[in-house]
C-alpha cells in the first residue's frame, strides 16, 4: 500500500509538471493569437517559454528535494555534454606512456584532458553539484548571492578534485584546495557580473518584479507591468484585473497570481496592507 501511494504521489506530481507546462504553452499560443502573421522562429520560441515557463512555475512550487534533485539533475547533463565535447576534442593531447616523474602533473592535466567518457563524468559531477547545492542553498536563504555562489563552487570544486583523480597521492587536501580554488574564481566572477550588470535607475523599482517574471520565463511582460507602474510594492496587491488592464494574457496572469499567493513574503505584505487598510476603515 505505501509503494502504491508513492506511486501515486510521484504520478500526481508528472501530472502536475505535464499541467503547468501545458499552461504555459496555452499562455504562449494566446499571445501569438494576437499577431495574425507570426514569425515561425518566434513563435516556436514563444512555445519553448511558455511551456518553460510552465515548468519551472511547477518546480518551484515543489518541496526542496525535488527541485534540488532536478537542478542536480540538469546541471548534470549538461555538464556531461559540455564534458564529452571537451573529451573528443582533446582525447590525444596526453602521452603515453607517463614517466613516474611526471605522474602527478599528469593526473592534474586528464582532469580536464581525458577521454569523453571521463570528462562527462568529471563535468557531469561538477556542475551537478554546483546546481543541487545552489538550489538548496537559494530554497533556504531565500537569496542568490555571492556567498550562495562560493559555497556551491567549494563543493563541486572539491567533488571534481576527488572524482577525476586530480589530488593523488593526497585527495583530501587538494579537494579542500581545489575547492577554495573553485570558489574564489567564481566569488569574483559573480562580483565582477553583477558590477558590470547593475540596472539602470528606474529598474531599482523593479527588481523583485524582473526576478519573478524571470523565474516564470514570463520576462517578456516586464514592459507591461513598467507601462502600468506596478512597481515591487504592489507585488503583493495585484489582481487579476490589474494584470489584465496593462495588457497581461490570462495564462501568464494565472502564473503571477499563483506565485504570488504561494510566497509567504508576498502574502505577508498583503497581510500588513489589508490590516493598514482596516484600521483606517474603522
Amino acid at each position: 500500500m505505501g509503494g502504491a501511494d508513492g506511486g501515486g504521489g510521484g504520478g500526481g506530481g508528472a501530472v502536475g509538471a505535464v499541467g503547468a507546462a501545458a499552461a504555459g504553452f496555452a499562455a504562449a499560443v494566446t499571445t501569438m493569437k494576437k499577431n495574425p502573421n507570426p514569425n515561425p522562429v518566434e513563435q516556436l520560441a514563444a512555445r519553448v517559454r511558455g511551456m518553460e515557463g510552465g515548468f519551472r512555475a511547477w518546480l518551484a512550487r515543489q518541496p526542496m528535494p525535488v527541485e534540488a534533485a532536478v537542478a542536480t539533475a540538469a546541471g548534470a547533463a549538461q555538464g556531461a555534454a559540455i564534458g564529452g565535447l571537451m573529451g573528443t576534442l582533446t582525447a590525444d593531447a596526453l602521452p603515453s606512456p607517463v614517466p613516474p616523474q611526471a605522474m602527478p602533473s599528469f593526473n592534474q592535466a586528464q582532469a580536464f584532458a581525458g577521454g569523453p567518457l571521463v570528462q562527462a563524468r568529471n563535468f557531469a559531477v561538477m556542475t551537478g553539484v554546483n546546481a543541487g547545492i545552489s538550489c538548496v542553498l537559494r530554497r533556504i536563504r531565500g537569496v542568490e548571492d555571492v556567498q550562495s555562489s562560493m559555497a556551491a563552487a567549494f563543493g563541486s570544486g572539491a567533488l571534481f578534485s576527488l572524482v577525476s583523480g586530480m589530488g593523488a597521492p593526497n585527495p583530501v587536501a587538494n579537494a579542500v584546495t581545489s575547492g577554495l580554488a573553485f570558489a574564489i574564481f567564481q566569488g569574483g566572477f559573480f562580483m565582477v557580473g553583477q558590477k558590470f550588470s547593475q540596472p539602470p535607475a528606474d529598474d531599482v523599482h523593479y527588481s523583485r518584479t524582473k526576478s519573478m517574471l524571470t523565474s516564470l520565463g514570463l520576462q517578456n511582460y516586464e514592459k507591461n507591468f513598467k507601462k502600468g507602474l506596478l512597481t515591487d510594492h504592489t507585488l503583493s496587491l495585484l489582481t487579476d484585473s490589474a494584470l489584465s488592464d496593462v495588457k497581461i494574457p490570462p495564462g501568464p496572469r494565472l502564473l503571477i497570481l499563483d506565485h504570488i499567493q504561494r510566497d509567504p513574503e508576498f502574502m505577508k505584505g498583503r497581510a500588513i496592507s489589508e490590516t493598514a487598510t482596516e484600521a483606517q476603515t474603522v
